[in-house]
């Protein structure tokens, strides 16, 4: 039975909220259906980032002490004004939408002490938007011994059967964080996060140049990447594991540039990016004929092209040139994960999480 699924995302980059409306019956995509965005308001984002220093010492991931109970607070009517917007532009009812799948917003990721913090307050969503809301993705996976990310790879799956193309296929989304989805036919599906995406980026451009993010990567294609920094920065031991592997967006947080022309800076926190994604490929079965770019990166031309530089002889390519609408895929993909959870179908699977079998998860509030 196909149902029509409302997926919410606020990533790791704490730029919004992005809303994305598919029909799905959890194991194909019938159709698309409309996207929308609520930004986050600078004081929102810093309250977010408060809460991301203070969850760092949460004792356990319900508990929400100081700061941190405000934020969820702040989260959830963030996503509540989300949909209310997105229902009331696209002229729906709420009774239009069968299932909401609701992310939350991560602020603490420590998948090897069993513990995976997203806060946003289900419940109280579920009733102030009238739809049953799907929530709570990534706990039975941590709980199991799984990474608990990367969580989008069995959409990723589901758009590239949907091209008529030679694999293997790499799906690389740049977030915060960037991850992959290795594709290699109907048998091979595997998964890690990779290394930053725009998380340095963006919190350098923040700090230097008082900008949220380098657009269209036009700063960075100013200055000159230091090579050698990138080389030492690779040999973290990180790079060098097998996937499945995921990361928190503050693990490379320690790395110092030292003082170097802002625009260099930015170059070298680009070509990093660009070169941590690359260096996935002799981890890899077979290595990939194309690589398809979705998330906040893939409007990052400087990206594309270190990338493209990286990357051998495979095409790289915006996702939004297949049509896909690279901005919400992320939003997308957690209506999809909404309709398998409600039908008790896999999430996550060993070569996507760690996890020692497919595992199914989820949490479902009612309004």
């Amino acid at each position: 039975m196909m149902l029509t699924a409302l997926g919410l995302m606020s990533g790791t980059s704490l730029d919004g909220v992005d809303v994305a409306l598919i029909e799905t019956d959890g194991k194909q995509v019938k159709a698309f259906g409309p996207s929308g965005y609520r930004a986050y308001s600078p004081a929102e984002r810093n309250l977010l980032r408060q809460a991301l220093s203070e969850a760092v010492h949460l004792p356990r991931r319900d508990a929400r002490p100081g700061v941190l109970a405000e934020a969820e607070r702040a989260v959830t009517l963030a996503h509540a004004e989300a949909v209310a917007s997105f229902i009331a532009q696209n002229r729906m009812k709420p009774e239009d939408i069968d299932i909401v799948g609701f992310h939350g917003q991560t602020v603490l990721h420590r998948p090897e002490k069993r513990l995976t913090v997203q806060i946003g307050d289900a419940p109280a969503l579920a009733r102030a938007i009238h739809i049953p809301v799907m929530h709570d993705f990534r706990a039975a996976d941590v709980e199991a011994g799984g990474q608990g990310a990367p969580f989008v790879p069995v959409y990723h799956r589901a758009l590239v059967h949907s091209l008529a193309r030679e694999g293997p296929i790499v799906v690389v989304n740049i977030g915060g964080v960037s991850n992959v989805t290795y594709i290699d036919g109907n048998d091979t599906l595997i998964a890690c996060d990779t290394g930053p995406g725009n998380a340095l980026l963006d919190d350098f451009m923040y700090r230097t140049m008082n900008q949220a993010f380098d657009a269209e990567g036009k700063f960075a294609a100013l200055g000159k990447a230091d090579e050698a920094w990138i080389a030492r920065a690779l040999d973290l031991p990180f790079f060098a594991a097998p996937p499945p592997k995921s990361l928190d967006r503050n693990d490379f947080a320690a790395l110092k540039l030292g003082d170097v022309p802002p625009a260099d800076g930015a170059a070298t926190l680009t070509a990093f990016t660009a070169a941590a994604i690359a260096r996935i490929i002799s981890l890899l079965p077979r290595r990939p004929r194309s690589w398809i770019v979705c998330g906040g990166g893939a409007r990052n031309l400087t990206m594309l092209r270190m990338l493209r530089e990286r990357v051998g002889s495979a095409t790289v390519e915006a996702a939004e040139t297949l049509g896909w609408a690279s901005d919400a895929i992320e939003a997308q993909a957690f209506g999809f994960l909404a309709a398998r959870g409600l039908k008790g179908l896999p999430l996550s699977y060993p070569a996507t999480t760690g996890v020692p079998m497919p595992m199914t998860g989820g949490v479902m509030a009612r309004p």
